[in-house]
């Protein structure tokens, strides 16, 4: 192969396993190495399972051999977000009150890559439980940016979104519950996609907010995001929000035109939000679909400007009660100073939450007790209804929406200490969860320091390959998805 692997796609390596071109024990040894070589620098993972990968590959291999027909997948390497569970290994979710938990069970999308003969070679770093936007908040190492080691990866997803930047896997999944796979993914200069709530499969992921989470991959073209998700959206009768219906053939439509159609820009929304850099970059992405053919149109969508207010209030009462069972009895590291039940209960979870993790369980908690809950969490979701409503009308008048996916590039590591400006880093990602929709990160550009920068695409339920499509076409008219970090373009011994 011309192309040095780690800049080849997932497609293409599948390809070359299935024309025996080369080995799925050659691929994973070959990224085996990278991250060993370049994992200390990033800090992208928590566990490395290349052994447990090396034997997965020399499978496929036999099967090749055997002349039995091979998955979709077949020898690709994937990296995966630490609170997706793989039965047998440790799902830690960042979090020392988990740092000993071992998956009794494979998730959902696990048992589906590896039934495609995908092979799982690692799992990445997150902020605990997935609340945060930057892997600041991990209890065990940091993440950096391999554009700019001085800065943020994004988060929480930060591990998986430079796994696939520095060129560790060719595809990595994270979870997005606010913004958590779109902003590391313009941070780090990649796709990242958020599918539709529930065409992903969540059985096997830890839940943060069980009404917003959906898992979603990191890939360096959209035909590998296609790819991906034509294996991973399928049904799963163990999730009972998960859609029953088969995902369209996303990689067939791909090249579909979009010439004549409407793209929506909510240009109200950008005023004094938005970095001047994200913004040039945002208005030369949306000339570039001018120049394909789409028309440009300004939408409202006046219930966005809540979304931030309303979705510390519905995810951290969603977390309030997901994170109940982390009590130090049933499978969570338990005090060893404890005594009593009592103390069980409050020194396990004292010890073993994080700071971070601790403060949003607390504000779950408070806008769920008894006076405040229609005052706080029912008007929430009545806001998050209208939201829903603002985006079926504009959808009315156009194909999609496009918006900055963050307001500013990547920011240096512990230069935001005020928790509402950190969570104002998902002003524009918010949204795509509170109204369930698919949205996805598309890199488009950098800043005056050479920064990734990316746009966001939404688009209506269920239209997962119009986003796709929409965003192939813009990677064949530039070059930004080419473009990788200098220090880690670079082979390995």
């Amino acid at each position: 192969m011309k192309t040095p692997l780690y800049k080849t796609s997932a497609r293409n390596l599948a390809h070359a396993v299935k024309h025996g071109e080369i080995t799925a024990e050659k691929i994973v040894s070959y990224f085996s190495k990278r991250i060993k070589a370049f994992d200390e620098t990033v800090g992208a993972l928590l566990l490395d399972l290349s052994d447990r990968a090396l034997e997965k590959a020399k499978k496929v291999d036999q099967k090749r051999a055997a002349g039995k027909p091979l998955g979709r997948l077949a020898g690709v390497p994937i990296i995966i977000k630490d609170n997706i569970q793989i039965k047998g290994e440790r799902t830690t979710c960042a979090s020392k009150i988990l740092k000993n938990y071992v998956a009794p069970f494979d998730s959902t999308v696990t048992r589906f890559i590896e039934e495609e003969d995908g092979i799982i070679l690692g799992k990445s770093n997150l902020d605990e439980f997935a609340m945060g936007s930057s892997t600041e908040y991990s209890a065990f190492r940091a993440t950096y940016n391999p554009w700019n080691l001085r800065c943020t990866a994004g988060g929480s997803s930060g591990g998986s979104a430079v796994a696939v930047a520095a060129g560790l896997s060719p595809i990595a999944l994270g979870s997005d519950t606010g913004g958590s796979v779109r902003q590391p993914g313009s941070f780090c200069g990649i796709y990242g996609y958020k599918p539709t709530y529930g065409r992903v499969s969540r059985f096997g992921l830890v839940a943060f907010g069980s009404s917003l989470d959906q898992i979603g991959p990191f890939a360096r073209t959209a035909d590998d995001i296609a790819l991906i998700m034509e294996v991973m959206g399928k049904p799963c009768n163990q999730d009972s929000t998960c859609y029953h219906e088969l995902p369209e053939p996303y990689l067939d439509e791909l090249d579909t035109s979009i010439q004549g159609k409407v793209i929506g820009v909510p240009y109200s929304l950008f005023e004094g939000k938005i970095d001047s850099d994200v913004r040039k970059v945002f208005d030369e992405a949306m000339a570039v679909y001018q120049s394909l053919g789409c028309k440009i149109t300004p939408i409202e969508l006046p219930m966005v400007k809540y979304s931030i207010p309303m979705y510390y209030i519905i995810a951290t009462a969603e977390a309030s009660t997901n994170l109940a069972r982390y009590d130090g009895i049933r499978y969570t590291d338990r005090s060893k100073n404890a005594r009593t039940l009592e103390q069980v209960y409050e020194m396990s979870r004292n010890e073993g939450f994080g700071a971070e993790v601790k403060q949003r369980i607390l504000l779950g908690t408070y806008v769920l007790s008894a006076g405040y809950q229609d005052a706080y969490y029912r008007k929430a979701q009545k806001v998050r209804t209208l939201l829903i409503q603002d985006y079926n009308k504009a959808f009315k008048n156009c194909d999609l929406i496009a918006m900055p996916t963050s307001p500013t590039p990547a920011f240096e590591l512990g230069a935001i200490h005020d928790p509402v400006t950190m969570y104002l880093q998902d002003i524009f990602t918010i949204s795509a969860n509170m109204a369930g929709i698919p949205g996805l990160n598309v890199p488009a550009g950098f800043d005056k320091d050479q920064k990734p920068i990316g746009f966001q695409i939404q688009g209506p339920q269920f239209a997962d390959g119009r986003v796709m499509r929409f965003a192939h076409h813009f990677e064949k008219a530039t070059s930004f998805a080419n473009a990788f970090p200098p220090s880690f373009d670079k082979e390995v011994n």
